[in-house]
């Protein structure tokens, strides 16, 4: 299929990637020349502005946006909107506030433009791991793109099937669901990041326990020098804990048992309060989504370990670097060998702050 991808960053360059590697035509826009240069450099074709974008498509045309949630989205699908025609779609890929979505789907429908919203999950992984995503937007929109979808998400892989599975059939195994109407896509990508954030706040306090088992308070002989790279390793073996965050702790605390390198600065991108909030909109309780939040607001104001250990994991599975750094930590590369499962964690938006070289 030919697709316009708007918005070159770590993920949008590397969907682009994915998808020319599965034979699709991509048209590329960017704010930075130099980002089209580079993909149109590896056989993307480049444009100069939205409008130009919108003329290298054949209609039926669909242009995929992975822009900062907030203005930058509302803004580019305003304008692309002007140029587009009825039986065109504008996919949303970013974190949008899901209620965003009904209010532009709503406004693209007296226009006959269908708006798709895709939380995506998969962060600077992605490209060689394969996009979870989830999906919501009018069914024979979604079903038309689902070429694109397919060759972004991971596929089965290797995980073993669901008992009973073989009789729902659907697209789950492969790594992307239709949730069903516009917004339902990022509300179910913004639960996911809630709880994402609850799993990692459960790391990293468990692992601030090791870290100060060697306590001075504590009886001398219940005092306990744990090595916690070892800790992390023989978790993800066999340990009903284990999980690909856990993959990526361990990585981390090999590189640095101590995160010297990291101050515990722990930004939110959004969908942890939203969150919240449609908890409080349904009367549901949700005291650990809630928790893991409040601990990353009072992170900016002091640091322990448990900052620092979820610091580590934002900058591995999504390149998040702490705000304020003079020298940013570099995300591995390649994915290690013992991680075999292609689902992943979703990236954010937001950088967070790390500390100087000279702290390293």
């Amino acid at each position: 299929m030919r697709l316009g991808m708007v918005g070159l960053g770590r993920m949008g360059a590397n969907m682009t990637r994915r998808l020319m590697r599965g034979g699709h035509q991509l048209v590329v826009s960017d704010l930075s020349a130099d980002a089209v240069k580079q993909l149109a450099g590896e056989g993307a074709g480049g444009s100069t502005s939205l409008e130009d974008l919108i003329a290298k498509l054949t209609p039926p045309r669909a242009v995929w946006i992975m822009v900062p949630a907030g203005g930058p989205t509302e803004a580019t699908v305003q304008k692309l909107a002007q140029h587009m025609q009825a039986g065109d779609a504008i996919i949303d890929g970013g974190n949008s506030y899901f209620k965003d979505d009904v209010r532009r789907s709503n406004e693209l429908k007296s226009k006959g433009i269908h708006y798709i919203d895709v939380g995506t999950s998969g962060g600077v992984w992605g490209l060689e791991r394969g996009y979870c995503m989830m999906i919501g937007g009018p069914k024979e929109a979604v079903q038309r793109l689902d070429p694109i979808f397919k060759t972004l998400a991971p596929g089965k892989g290797d995980i073993p099937r669901t008992p009973g599975r073989e009789r729902l059939g659907g697209t789950a195994e492969d790594g992307y669901i239709h949730c069903g109407p516009s917004g339902s896509g990022h509300f179910v990508k913004m639960v996911h990041n809630g709880i994402e954030y609850g799993i990692m706040q459960a790391y990293a306090e468990g692992f601030d326990i090791f870290k100060n088992a060697t306590c001075k308070d504590l009886p001398e002989d219940m005092r306990y020098d744990l090595n916690l790279p070892d800790i992390a390793e023989v978790w993800r073996r066999g340990s009903v804990v284990s999980s690909w965050l856990l993959d990526l702790t361990a990585m981390a605390l090999t590189e640095n048992p101590s995160l010297s390198e990291y101050e515990g600065f722990v930004q939110d991108s959004g969908e942890g309060r939203w969150t919240i909030q449609a908890a409080l909109e349904e009367a549901v309780p949700a005291d650990v989504l809630t928790a893991a939040l409040y601990v990353r607001f009072r992170s900016r104001q002091q640091h322990t370990f448990a900052e620092k250990m979820l610091s580590a994991m934002r900058q591995k599975f999504g390149g998040h670097v702490e705000l304020g750094a003079t020298k940013p930590a570099k995300a591995t590369k390649t994915a290690p060998p013992a991680i075999k499962k292609p689902q992943t964690p979703p990236r954010g938006l937001q950088k967070v702050r790390r500390k100087s070289s000279s702290m390293s």
